[in-house]
């Protein structure tokens, strides 16, 4: 059944409670904040609603710092509140998603607390320890600049603890099979309470075995395999969209071979060639990160997306084309993190160039997978370079020109919203651009709307079309005896762009504007001529003279 692979033609949206809508007053987002928001979110035309962590955290490390799984963080507001949120979601037909952080805890965490004073605890084996420090302290470092080493002397147990991330995360020791049940406990528990998947942090280290004596980390894929099949067990159509940023050939491994372990996966490799493309208007990486990543099983998805709430992580890209990117959308060294990424957010990267904003999303909603927004994204949002780390591109939502963008009536936000320059509230708001026609806000609903009504993007195979020119990417999808084609042009010049459709009956092939009613017709030759502005898109549906006479007669 269709319903069973909803994620299949889902628009998600990822939102943080605390940064989102405060209802109370006191300065934090909450859950009756975010309820009050349900159905903006639902005419924008969302389907799956990701919700950060939420739950009690001291909140080091922006909630990823979990110090009790089966609870609210009470500035957020109860479980009482999160049941609430759940049913208004589910009335509105909108599912939600939350992150499911296991590869650590706070330290903070009772079973952490338990683990460092008892030795005789359970909980001693929950946790990676080392009665000496490890050769390899310095390796696999995960925040290069800001964290210093994986391994931490702790006094009161008199042991090194292993964190692959800050210190204050001590990674569990997953390969223990009651730190294995726990991690299922905790799933079943926010299923049971309307979550409809999960959105796995940091999943290669989350199956990787951890330990002073592992010298290479052996991926435990097995596991993927449990965590699926509980998931269907208890709820049949339950996922989880994993972070895990692996290279082409390791794919599989996770999807499984037959689907049977990961049913979704965030599309690294893509995101980071089209990064490349956006700033060289060079589409080849691009086009061989899409066919290196094409192989997947029929009921496995890739999530695609922009920028996520993490940096833009280049790390796979070649330090040319790295350097590439950073001179195009961080040339200044405050702009650039971790020594591999930039901590910007997409419409200040795109110096807030409509046509590139609009080609941009334009090319990740028509991309092989499922798209994902960040909250804000929809309006063009900004960050403030003057926070920290990545809590810049991590700021209250901008509702409107009241105080604090109408994200809160308190003096004192639990972050500051961004005001003045071109970013600010004052002009950058969902209020204002809800006026506005042609408003960039106006714009993404439509071609969400529009997406959602070309299911062959979601369900079908694609095609890399050859064109006359490189800077200009053509994608054909198939799926049901029904075509689209998609047209991006990444240079700063008009084009005239040829190629063929591939379609099977040459006499029957009009591309039908999905978007105006700039048509286009085979020419002599068979091959199509379109005419692209700068940074100009175009979305088709192949089809023949009867399916056109039939539009226009509607």
């Amino acid at each position: 059944m269709l319903n069973d692979l909803w994620y299949k033609n889902a628009i998600v949206y990822c939102l943080s409670v605390g940064t989102f809508m405060d209802a109370n007053g006191d300065g934090v987002g909450d859950f009756q904040g975010l309820i009050r928001r349900l159905d903006y979110l639902q005419g924008l035309g969302i389907t799956t609603i990701w919700l950060m962590p939420f739950q009690p955290s001291p909140g080091l490390d922006a909630g990823y710092d979990i110090s009790d799984y089966y609870n609210v963080d009470p500035r957020y507001g109860t479980l009482g509140d999160f049941a609430e949120f759940a049913h208004a979601c589910h009335q509105r037909g909108l599912r939600v998603m939350i992150d499911l952080v296991v590869n650590h805890t706070s330290d903070q965490h009772a079973w952490f607390r338990e683990a460092r004073s008892d030795p005789d605890s359970k909980y001693r084996d929950w946790y990676v320890w080392s009665d000496k420090k490890p050769r390899n302290a310095q390796d696999g470092i995960v925040f290069p600049g800001v964290q210093k080493s994986t391994w931490t002397y702790d006094k009161q147990a008199a042991l090194w603890y292993f964190h692959r991330f800050y210190d204050f995360q001590p990674d569990l020791n997953t390969a223990n099979p009651h730190v294995q049940a726990e991690i299922l406990k905790v799933m079943g528990f926010w299923i049971q309470l309307g979550v409809s998947g999960f959105r796995m942090d940091a999943v290669p280290f989350v199956i990787s075995t951890k330990g002073a004596k592992v010298g290479k980390p052996v991926e435990q894929y097995n596991m993927l395999r449990t965590f699926r099949e509980f998931l269907q067990w208890r709820k049949g159509d339950a996922i989880i969209l994993a972070e895990a940023n692996v290279l082409p050939d390791t794919d599989l491994e996770y999807f499984g071979d037959d689907g049977e372990r990961l049913q979704m996966m965030f599309n690294f490799q893509v995101n980071q060639n089209t990064f490349y493309t956006l700033a060289s208007a060079d589409t080849a990486p691009l086009k061989k990160a899409l066919l290196a990543t094409r192989p997947r099983p029929a009921t496995a998805q890739w999530g695609v997306f922009l920028r996520n709430h993490d940096e833009l992580d280049l790390g796979r890209l070649s330090p040319e084309q790295r350097a590439t990117v950073f001179a195009a959308f961080g040339p200044d060294p405050d702009m650039q993190l971790y020594e591999r990424g930039i901590r910007r957010r997409i419409a200040p990267m795109l110096s807030g160039d409509r046509r590139r904003l609009e080609l941009a999303y334009s090319l990740m909603l028509t991309l092989p997978g499922t798209p994902v927004f960040r909250y804000g994204d929809e309006i063009g949002m900004g960050d403030d370079l003057r926070l920290p780390e990545r809590e810049c591109a991590r700021t209250p939502m901008q509702w409107s020109t009241e105080p604090h963008g109408g994200f809160t009536k308190h003096a004192r936000p639990v972050a500051r919203v961004i005001s003045g320059g071109p970013y600010g509230y004052e002009r950058v708001n969902v209020a204002d651009q809800r006026r506005d026609p042609n408003s960039f806000l106006n714009w993404t609903e439509r071609l969400i709307r529009m997406r959602r009504e070309v299911p062959e993007i979601s369900w079908g195979d694609f095609a890399v079309l050859r064109a006359s020119r490189n800077d200009v990417l053509a994608l054909r999808y198939d799926w049901r005896n029904n075509s689209v084609l998609c047209l991006h042009n990444f240079s700063a010049e008009a084009c005239t762009v040829k190629f063929k459709s591939g379609c099977a009956n040459p006499g029957e092939d009009i591309l039908i504007n999905l978007l105006s009613d700039d048509h286009s017709q085979v020419a002599p030759d068979g091959r199509h001529s379109v005419v692209l502005e700068p940074y100009g898109y175009r979305w088709y549906r192949i089809g023949g003279l009867d399916y056109l006479l039939k539009r226009s007669e509607v």
